[in-house]
């Protein structure tokens, strides 16, 4: 069964504002933005963020720029100016998200020849 990093098809960016951190995850190739859909729920990125993470997320879509965005709430041990974690920013998140393992089917551009060749 295929395993697929994130951070083979997509990037991120993210950011905090008191306990929420906020994530956007963005397709490198606009055909895999259904893919990311079906597979990256907002309870999966709860999962993957661990048990520091109180949550809820919700989980924005983006089609026409082949986003998603989450916004993960109790996620900063009550914010960066109160929490006792070590570089409690939310702006880690983005990598920690990146290195998640989705099982399965790989995204359509995984299945596609290179651009550019014969």
């Amino acid at each position: 069964m295929p395993v697929t990093k994130l951070r083979d098809v997509c990037h991120a960016r993210s950011g905090d504002k008191g306990a929420t951190v906020n994530i956007g995850l963005i397709c490198y190739e606009p055909e895999d933005y259904e893919w990311i859909r079906e597979h990256v729920t907002a309870d999966l990125v709860l999962k993957h963020l661990g048990p520091g993470v109180k949550g809820p997320a919700v989980r924005y879509e983006l089609p026409k720029i082949g986003a998603l965005n989450f916004v993960v709430h109790e996620a900063l041990d009550g914010g960066v100016t109160c929490a006792l974690m070590i570089d409690g920013h939310g702006k880690g998140f983005s990598t920690i998200l990146l290195e998640l393992e989705i099982r399965g089917e790989a995204p359509p551009s995984r299945n596609l020849p290179a651009r550019g060749s014969s």
